[in-house]
């Protein structure tokens, strides 16, 4: 199969859980956990030119572009035969979580945007999402 079908089916069925995933713990828990609705405040912050639909739609794109990203220096790895099963895909999972966590926070920091969420209970549905999406990569990648 070619590698780079293999990279984009990964990173889609990966984004799509994972993005699900946020979407349930926000509903569950009625908080705003929601990535693509925080870039889209982001972008607001940032003075991002155009309607609020271009903004959602330009927030949806740079999700799947971030988490793209991801799942081509996961592609890297596994290609060296590096984190090439679901225990280090777990790991995998976890580092890429506490990345995510550290990025939300800059952002929040510099755009000086603070929601009003649980920043605990977000950077931890996020590790979790981040699991969730590395392993459903991991799936997708090696197995489709």
């Amino acid at each position: 199969m070619d590698v780079l079908f293999k990279i984009l089916v990964a990173a889609f069925f990966a984004m799509v859980t994972m993005t699900a995933f946020s979407y349930a713990v926000s509903t569950t828990f009625r908080e705003l956990y929601k990535e693509p609705v925080l870039l889209q405040y982001f972008l607001k912050k940032m003075h991002f030119k155009g309607s609020a639909e271009l903004q959602a739609i330009f927030a949806w794109i740079l999700h799947y572009l971030i988490g793209l990203g991801f799942v081509v220096v996961y592609h890297f790895l596994w290609s060296k035969q590096l984190f090439d099963t679901l225990l280090w895909s777990t790991f995998t999972g976890t580092v890429s979580g506490i990345i995510g966590v550290l990025g939300w926070h800059l952002i929040f920091n510099y755009t000086r945007h603070q929601p009003k969420i649980d920043f605990k209970g977000y950077y931890l549905q996020l590790i979790l999402a981040h699991i969730i999406f590395a392993l459903t990569a991991f799936g997708f990648y090696f197995y489709i």
